[in-house]
């Protein structure tokens, strides 16, 4: 990484008229005037003219129309969020708020999307974004964030083409939202500076009943929203095969083969992969986030792979399969895997529209009770076990959770929205049982331990019941084993 220029930006508010600073440390004292002069000219007009709106331009635009008509007559501010450090003066990617990408389509850090409301009703929306970088200050060939380290941005004329929203000069709206009247509702947590720009105007209590609404408004997906999570799912099941097929070389290094292999698909196919690759191998299937991925891959053990594609669009798949490394489950791993893949199919099958959000874990955790019961683990009867929780030593979590621009998306929707809330189609979530026999309980057979199996899929709900998004990969012990033995040639 070249590091001779790149100089922290000034402030931004003057930022047209003060020099670009220099990295301290760089190995050229300044600029003369006579470069800075010769770096002002001779560059082509590079104006992206004639763009077509983003393909969910329209799904945008009635989402903010269904925000607007929740909170009439509020000025309502959403921000991007900004880069964030991971180390002295390197960032980590930037990710865009769920919520903002949700409503405009845009990606771009430090952008703000502000609803301004109008007399007579409704709002007017307007984009706040970074233009292009200067050329008459330098900021395109001096700034750690200008186009010539970090690439070019779309200007502003661009980027109202491709949005359909007005667009603006972020850099003015810290000062002119600290000067504005009238009630405000920020979305929290991205953007220090406009929350303390706002911050004699905004209450939590009402900043979090924006956040609540733009949660539950993503609990029904639109056919745009459906389509990007197959999107997602197809490129996981790619991703999935990639692994198999590697699997030799895995058991020659580590985890980290697999965590890699698959971050190859997602970054060719996709963004990038929608949360941290859990890719388990023996024992490590018993830690439900294990994504330190540095054990060893072994002939004979499962390997427990979660991972997801994310889409150009911010859509995320969330797929499980416990997999034999040498591709034959021995007799007590098969066990477990076909008593979850019951719980699996349980599940899957209460998955329907007016059916209770929770009837799928509870139908899940009923066939895992009956069998902890029936292999003598836990003392029966079934519901005395159910009532009491005490399949939780082995099943540990959920079955499943909403999903789609976040991995377990709608998280901060009402509970009588979410959980004890009522399917309708176009709600899209994992149905995921699991059991883990950890390798330190004495309580389970001394064959049992060490073992963990969870079968994950991506349910989409239908007027007619349910579609797995992800039928594309086998679930069953002896379809698993025939698609391995496949792949492996």
């Amino acid at each position: 990484m070249s590091d001779e220029l790149n100089p922290a930006v000034t402030d931004e508010a003057t930022e047209a008229e003060e020099p670009i600073k220099q990295r301290k440390n760089g190995l050229y004292p300044g600029v003369s005037d006579e470069l800075a002069e010769n770096m002002r000219s001779g560059w082509a007009d590079t104006e992206l003219r004639d763009l077509e709106p983003i393909p969910q331009a329209a799904e945008t635009a009635r989402r903010r129309a269904a925000l607007s008509a929740r909170f009439p007559g509020e000025r309502l501010v959403i921000p991007a969020g900004n880069l964030k450090t991971r180390s002295n003066d390197t960032e980590y990617a930037f990710r865009a708020s769920t919520e903002y990408a949700y409503l405009t389509g845009n990606q771009s850090e430090d952008g703000v999307l502000v609803l301004e409301p109008v007399a007579g009703g409704g709002h007017d929306a307007a984009i706040y974004l970074l233009p292009r970088s200067d050329r008459e200050n330098g900021e395109f060939w001096l700034s750690g964030q200008g186009e010539l380290w970090v690439g070019r941005r779309h200007s502003l004329t661009e980027s109202e083409a491709l949005y359909g929203i007005p667009a603006a000069d972020v850099r003015e709206l810290a000062a002119r939202l600290g000067e504005a009247t009238g009630p405000v509702r920020v979305v929290r947590g991205h953007d220090a500076a406009l929350e303390k720009a706002l911050t004699d105007k905004v209450t939590a209590e009402r900043d979090e009943e924006l956040r609540v609404f733009l949660s539950e408004a993503r609990l029904v997906k639109d056919d745009f929203e459906v389509g990007e999570l197959q999107k997602a799912v197809d490129s996981t099941v790619r991703g999935f095969e990639d692994v198999v097929k590697v699997l030799d070389k895995a058991e020659a290094t580590s985890e980290r083969y697999i965590e890699g292999t698959f971050f190859l698909r997602a970054r060719v196919e996709g963004n990038d992969i929608g949360y941290g690759s859990i890719c388990a191998s023996g024992a490590h299937a018993c830690t439900l986030h294990w994504v330190r991925n540095d054990g060893p891959v072994r002939s004979g053990d499962l390997l427990l792979l979660d991972a997801g594609v994310e889409t150009h669009t911010l859509y995320t798949a969330d797929v499980t399969r416990t997999l034999p490394v040498d591709g034959t489950y021995t007799a007590v791993q098969r066990k477990i895997y076909d008593a979850v893949y019951e719980a699996q199919e349980a599940g899957i099958a209460a998955v329907k529209p007016g059916a209770k959000f929770r009837d799928f874990h509870d139908a899940s955790q009923r066939v895992l009770a009956e069998k902890l019961v029936e292999w003598g683990l836990v003392e029966g009867p079934v519901e005395r076990v159910l009532e009491l929780g005490l399949q939780r030593r082995w099943t540990l979590h959920g079955t499943g959770h909403m999903l789609g621009m976040d991995v377990h998306d709608c998280a901060v929707a009402r509970t009588e929205a979410y959980v004890d809330g009522t399917l309708e189609p176009g709600m899209v979530l994992t149905v995921e049982p699991g059991l883990y026999f950890q390798a330190d309980d004495l309580t389970v057979p001394e064959e049992y331990r060490g073992i963990g199996v969870r079968i994950e899929d991506d349910i989409l709900v239908t007027t007619e019941g349910n579609r797995n998004l992800s039928a594309g990969l086998p679930r069953r012990a002896d379809e698993v084993e025939a698609w391995m033995a496949s792949l492996k040639g």
